[in-house]
């Protein structure tokens, strides 16, 4: 794709935005150089597929508790082929306690989608990613640009708050990506596609590692000099209340026990069996009719139940 034309007169906003794109990158990409961590989907030998898979699994979850998962998964099914050859219920088993185990089902419905449409590999193209179940624009983004260096604009949460950071001067990102978030990360985007595809991985690292949300390391921020909200003298967050992750007591727990029997056993349950994992039956019967419903288990004839097959 080429990138469009810059006019040949911008206006003072358009104009300042580039002077604090071209400050920025210089800065956060030297930094990655030097501060980025060893993780096996950056390796060359980790391919797009090794991407994708990485980019469904980190979707709110820590890297520490992603990496061994991510370890058995490429070992098991080192390719899409592999994966689409499995029940989808092997994909579930296989996620273990990573959470939001719908990912498992979509990332094994994207191997189906790519080993059927695209002969088993990863398509490079932006919309033949978009276009794959299971993928949205993040992933799209992400995988297109990770995988295959090419420009696109990669926001996730660390990358938002950076930019909050650094260029809104504001603590936090809002709590949805909004569309001035997208047009303020397309304008930071450097013009070649190399560099923009390392611009993209090294602000998320930044973001990371130490424009956190809540222990910002100031000192080490390579762009510490240029961050508006560093020089506006840190401001409070002044926005609605950021949303918290409880999961203790919540359905979300009661799922997760339920899933937890179903990826021990290798042939049905008992609903007995699943009865066992928590005390209040309402709770427990909406937890496991969300499973149902999202097709993570499959009802069977007798009051049993197994990962899904099909």
């Amino acid at each position: 794709m080429t990138a469009p034309t810059k006019p040949p007169h911008p206006s003072p906003a358009r104009a300042d935005l580039d002077a604090t794109g071209a400050d920025l990158h210089s800065p956060v990409i030297d930094w990655f150089d030097e501060n980025a961590r060893d993780l096996p989907w950056r390796r060359p030998e980790a391919g797009a597929w090794g991407v994708m898979v990485s980019e469904f699994m980190l979707q709110q979850t820590p890297v520490s508790r992603v990496l061994p998962v991510y370890e058995q998964w490429i070992a098991r099914w080192p390719r899409p082929a592999d994966l689409a050859a499995e029940a989808p219920g092997e994909a579930v088993r296989a996620w273990g306690r990573l959470g939001y185990p719908r990912r498992a089902l979509r990332l094994h419905g994207a191997a189906v989608a790519i080993t059927e449409r695209h002969g088993g590999d990863v398509p490079s193209g932006h919309a033949q990613l978009l276009a794959l179940p299971g993928i949205g624009e993040y992933t799209a983004a992400a995988v297109a640009s990770f995988a295959y260096g090419q420009r696109h604009a990669v926001l996730d949460t660390n990358v938002r708050r950076v930019f909050a950071r650094a260029v809104t001067g504001v603590r936090y990102p809002p709590n949805a990506t909004t569309a001035a978030e997208r047009k303020l990360a397309r304008a930071l985007l450097p013009e070649d596609e190399p560099t923009a595809a390392r611009w993209a991985a090294a602000s998320m690292e930044l973001g990371a590692l130490i424009c956190t949300a809540k222990n910002e390391t100031c000192v080490r921020c390579p762009i510490a000099a240029q961050c508006a909200w560093r020089l506006a003298g840190k401001p409070e967050h002044d926005g609605p209340p950021r949303r918290g992750q409880t999961y203790a007591g919540t359905d979300r727990q009661v799922r997760g026990k339920l899933l937890a029997v179903l990826r021990e056993a290798h042939t049905p349950v008992p609903q007995a069996a699943l009865d066992r994992v928590w005390h209040e039956p309402v709770q427990r019967a909406r937890a496991l009719d969300g499973l149902v419903a999202d097709g993570l288990v499959e009802p069977l004839p007798g009051g049993l139940y197994r990962l899904p097959l099909t």
